[in-house]
């Protein structure tokens, strides 16, 4: 195995992890991509689950685990975790509407941060939620900017085109409106790394009532700043996400 520890076991469950890395892998697909044996990769992908570093999508696949990214941010190396928090507040107080940040893992996509309306009637969303890439838009915005071959097998299913796609890269900014939930629009914009790839999506969502069937309109700018000001603290520390 490449670049060995002298650890077997331990280079056998990184291998697993690094198959992972590309999105949700049956147990057919470790196989291939690790080399291992059926019932090795199989052994190592459940122990890895136990300790929540690997997981499953609704399909039974194997995916990463929420605990990876719980110990990069313990360990103050996510600077975007670290400095969503008051970039969310901000964006929360500047719109009256509840912000959230997600990041794309296999075909979910995953709550990492959030500041919620403090009252009335609000969009919640809390952390560590797994929603659909097939509707909303921040599913809209981590899908834009993707590999034509992955976008198109991102698009079967989904609740937008192709063309809304289009449209999302052209202006830098996607909107939904009862898409993910009836009753709800939201606003979402890409954060991007130092190298330009998009990483992550800053939403605000709350009630059609408020935020109208345009809410682009209404909150694209303040989102897209805040989108920005995330990309500016990637930039300046260098971090790919």
């Amino acid at each position: 195995m490449d670049n060995s520890s002298g650890v077997g076991v331990l280079d056998k469950a990184a291998a697993v992890l690094s198959a992972l890395e590309t999105g949700p892998t049956t147990l057919a697909g470790l196989v291939t991509a690790t080399g291992l044996a059926r019932p090795t990769a199989h052994r190592l992908a459940v122990a890895l689950e136990h300790h929540r570093l690997v997981s499953r999508d609704l399909q039974g696949r194997f995916v990463l685990g929420p605990r990876l990214a719980e110990l990069a941010s313990a360990a103050g190396e996510d600077r975007l975790l670290a400095t969503a928090g008051p970039v969310l507040a901000r964006l929360r107080d500047i719109t009256g509407e509840s912000a959230q940040l997600f990041r794309r893992q296999g075909d979910l996509r995953i709550c990492v941060a959030a500041a919620e309306r403090t009252s009335g009637l609000r969009d919640s969303v809390p952390v560590g939620s797994q929603l659909t890439m097939s509707a909303g838009s921040a599913a809209q915005v981590l899908l834009a900017w993707e590999e034509p071959d992955r976008m198109q097998r991102g698009l079967r299913g989904s609740l937008f085109s192709a063309v809304a796609l289009a449209s999302v890269r052209r202006r830098g900014w996607a909107q939904s409106v009862g898409e993910r939930e009836a009753g709800v629009a939201s606003v979402s914009a890409p954060v991007r790394s130092p190298s330009g790839k998009v990483i992550a999506a800053v939403s605000v969502s709350g009630p059609i009532e408020r935020l109208s069937r345009q809410p682009g309109r209404m909150h694209a700018p303040a989102v897209m700043a805040a989108a920005e000001r995330l990309s500016e603290v990637l930039r300046r520390s260098g971090q790919e996400g």
